[in-house]
């Protein structure tokens, strides 16, 4: 399987969608409701009340998570094909990002974290592209904007706005009107809050500004839970050495790339140190970097042997874990 995603062929996007199929029909056959957390924010909580409004079964959920989640894997895909982060372009990080997130089952259910990933990996792209953009100033609000609307769904996603202020000190020399506008881009969508909050009379700095709890994570609470984490963390740590081996090959703009991804997931993994009464939906976030240092894992080995065994390894652990527990 890693051999067939590991080639760029236009038959690999229906072959990505069979693969997704086989992994998350759980989903469809125990089909569960949208998540509430207190993390929550306006735009998600808002969501679900027209949702709710609406009586929709279960099953729309279920059917909106999973194309959440295929159209995640297929962008950010092209994102990585588009930014050269492997010598050739393949399938591997689409294919990634469905297998880890098969790992955790809680993180196929229609949530906030599931909805702003969406929004984080188009910002991505857009940080991504700093570094040779002309127009840079329209490119930092856009970026700025898309991190302000997924704060207003997510109030952990606050701490995405040092991710805004690293990639434009890697990505751009230093220019404060750059950061200024990065930061009027970010507290735009705050403003039009206020100004709703001021007509209907419920004006209050406490409804505006995101209050996040920071504690100790609790222990994985079972087995399952604790087996998916360590397959996780090892695909991560033997792709980032193959990452790190072959720097020295990659373009400048392609290095910078994956200073960004490792600061992206260094800040996503601190989510986990917010609202801590929820321990593994705000993890969905690490998913998008991990896809990335993933694929190098099953790309880079001169022996196919290897990724083959711990691919398959997974997937079979996946199964199990979503179709008999």
């Amino acid at each position: 399987m890693t051999g067939i995603f590991r080639q760029k062929n236009s038959s690999n996007t229906l072959l990505l969608l069979v693969y997704a199929l086989a992994l998350k029909m759980p989903v469809f056959l125990r089909p569960a409701g949208p998540m509430r957390q207190e993390a929550d924010n306006y735009l998600y909580t808002g969501l679900l009340g027209f949702f709710d409004s609406l009586g929709l079964p279960a099953i729309f959920y279920s059917f909106l998570a999973f194309l959440l989640l295929y159209s995640q894997a297929s962008l950010f895909n092209r994102i990585c094909n588009n930014q050269k982060m492997m010598p050739r372009p393949n399938y591997l990080p689409a294919m990634s990002y469905i297998l880890m997130t098969s790992l955790i089952p809680v993180w196929n259910q229609f949530s906030a974290p599931l909805l702003i990933n969406s929004l984080l990996i188009w910002a991505l792209y857009r940080m991504m592209q700093l570094y040779n953009a002309n127009r840079a100033l329209s490119q930092i609000f856009n970026v700025g904007l898309i991190l302000g609307f997924a704060m207003l769904m997510y109030k952990p996603a606050l701490l995405f706005v040092l991710l805004v202020l690293l990639a434009l000190f890697i990505m751009r020399p230093f220019f404060l009107r750059e950061w200024l506008i990065a930061l009027l881009g970010i507290t735009a969508p705050f403003y039009f809050l206020g100004i709703l909050l001021f007509l209907t009379n419920q004006w209050s700095w406490s409804k505006i500004m995101p209050t996040l709890q920071f504690g100790l994570p609790a222990m994985p609470a079972t087995l399952y839970i604790t087996l998916s984490i360590l397959l996780i963390v090892l695909a991560f740590i033997i792709g980032g050495f193959f990452v790190q081996n072959n720097l020295n090959k990659m373009l400048i703009q392609v290095r910078k790339n994956w200073s960004l991804l490792l600061i992206y997931l260094i800040i996503a993994s601190l989510v986990i140190l917010v609202n801590v009464g929820y321990p593994y939906e705000g993890w969905l976030l690490c998913a998008v970097p991990l896809a990335a240092f993933h694929a190098a894992t099953f790309y880079y080995p001169t022996n196919r042997t290897f990724p083959l065994v711990l691919h398959w390894n997974m997937f079979l652990y996946a199964l199990y874990v979503n179709y008999w527990l």
